[in-house]
């Protein structure tokens, strides 16, 4: 949300503290002074501490300020990439090959900085085997144990079993340096 800054005609005290464009104090002086002023060098007056005493303004490019902003709060959005649970599903009897695609995507993931739930869904009396499910996920946790924290311990929710890894914190400054050299170089 863009703060609101007061401008020119809108500010409404009888002085103002100013600050020149090149940040020197200029001092206290009625407002029209300021105005007049901030026309000479083609600025605007802007009031940037409402709440001070005297309300301190200062002479520069309004249009500039706004552009400025707006993109430093662009700029933040952008960084706060929200890390999003990715789910990946396993089954108790699963084949290696199929284990190790899984595992890609996993460590897929993780790289990106994602939380990864995994799942071992049970059908039928598959359900009775609930170590086969403990066993694999542990599997997981275990081949990548330099990469994740367990949020999440394994636990079963009806029929399926499942655990929440997150990027162990190396992994995650990792990412997040690579995320600042890649907005660097654009």
């Amino acid at each position: 949300m863009a703060r609101q800054y007061r401008v020119n005609e809108q500010i409404r005290v009888p002085q103002v503290r100013v600050i020149g464009e090149d940040g020197e104090q200029l001092g206290v002086m009625t407002v029209s002074d300021a105005l007049s002023r901030a026309r000479m060098h083609d600025l605007d007056l802007v009031e940037v501490a409402p709440n001070a005493d005297p309300p301190v303004a200062r002479l520069l490019d309004y249009g500039k300020l706004r552009y400025l902003t707006s993109k430093k709060e662009r700029e933040t959005r952008k960084s706060q990439k929200s890390n999003e649970l990715k789910e990946v599903r396993f089954r108790p009897n699963i084949g290696t090959h199929d284990f190790d695609a899984k595992m890609r995507k996993v460590k897929q993931f993780i790289g990106n900085g994602d939380k990864v739930k995994l799942t071992v869904r049970f059908r039928g009396r598959e359900a009775v085997h609930q170590q086969n499910g403990l066993s694999l996920l542990k599997k997981v946790a275990e081949e990548m144990k330099d990469e994740i924290r367990l949020e999440q311990q394994p636990s079963m929710e009806g029929r399926a079993m499942s655990m929440v890894l997150i990027p162990s914190p190396a992994v995650a400054a990792r990412q997040e340096s690579n995320s600042t050299a890649t907005a660097e170089s654009e």
